[in-house]
């Protein structure tokens, strides 16, 4: 492995700790409980696939005249996962987005969808995301994660989004979710059953190849260059930071509810 991963790897270890041991997923039982993260975690849900987006527009070709462009392992990385993140199967074996998925999830546990089609409608039509924020009142701490991912995209540096993308989101996404999963089949009843297919569906793709692809591309990205690593490092530290508030804001909501 790449000494490089191994130094990030072992900065953002503590990070990544309390992320995935994270007392929310203990707090965790009682419905309206699930409800409230899916609402808080569904704009991390949306916001992913606009790095997603950002990786296949930067490092394999989607515009006419056709070009090979970047490393052939990276294209067939971001092209799997694209087409699994688009037009993955639901339960029934229908053609769906994870987003879409995710929505569905919600309507059948009881949360509240308005929130987030308020703010994707706002969005579609104004652009502009303060506006989207205060039609649909997302909480603070969402707006900065979704803040967040999105300075990472205008700026749109490769290696970068890369990082943001492997450390922050595929690679944290097994772990966390695992023990979620567990505590969903003791506690709740079938009306989670999307919710936890959704989940079980993000531990068998992210948890398994995708993975090593995921680090081969941020090493090829930042090669050999000591300030791309440096700056991989620290938008690496700063997402799983603005994930820690995300998931400190549910705690807190659940406290109150």
């Amino acid at each position: 492995m790449n000494n490089h991963i191994e130094k990030i790897r072992s900065t953002i270890a503590p990070l990544r700790k309390g992320l995935v041991k994270h007392p929310v997923f203990h707090r965790i039982k009682e419905p309206e409980h699930i409800q409230l993260f899916m609402q808080h975690h569904v704009y991390a849900v949306w916001d992913f696939m606009s790095l997603l987006k950002t990786l296949q527009r930067e490092l394999t070709c989607v515009s006419v005249p056709w070009f090979p462009n970047g490393d052939a392992d990276t294209r067939y990385l971001i092209n799997e996962i694209v087409v699994g993140e688009e037009s993955d199967v639901d339960m029934e074996g229908k053609r769906t987005s994870h987003f879409e998925l995710y929505l569905e999830a919600m309507r059948q546990s009881g949360a509240d969808t308005r929130e987030i089609n308020l703010f994707l409608m706002t969005l579609r039509e104004s652009g502009d995301f303060e506006k989207a924020f205060e039609a649909a009142g997302t909480p603070l701490e969402a707006r900065s994660f979704v803040n967040f991912t999105f300075s990472v995209v205008r700026e749109a540096k490769p290696h970068v989004v890369a990082a943001v993308f492997s450390f922050g989101r595929e690679d944290l996404i097994p772990d966390m979710f695992i023990s979620l999963i567990s505590d969903l089949e003791r506690n709740f009843p079938e009306n989670l059953s999307t919710f936890r297919y959704y989940l079980e569906r993000h531990v068998e793709i992210d948890g398994g190849h995708h993975g090593a692809l995921a680090m081969k591309m941020v090493s090829t990205l930042c090669g050999d260059d000591e300030a791309k690593w440096k700056e991989a490092t620290s938008a690496v530290e700063e997402c799983l930071r603005m994930r820690m508030e995300l998931w400190d804001a549910v705690l807190h909501a659940t406290v109150l509810c």
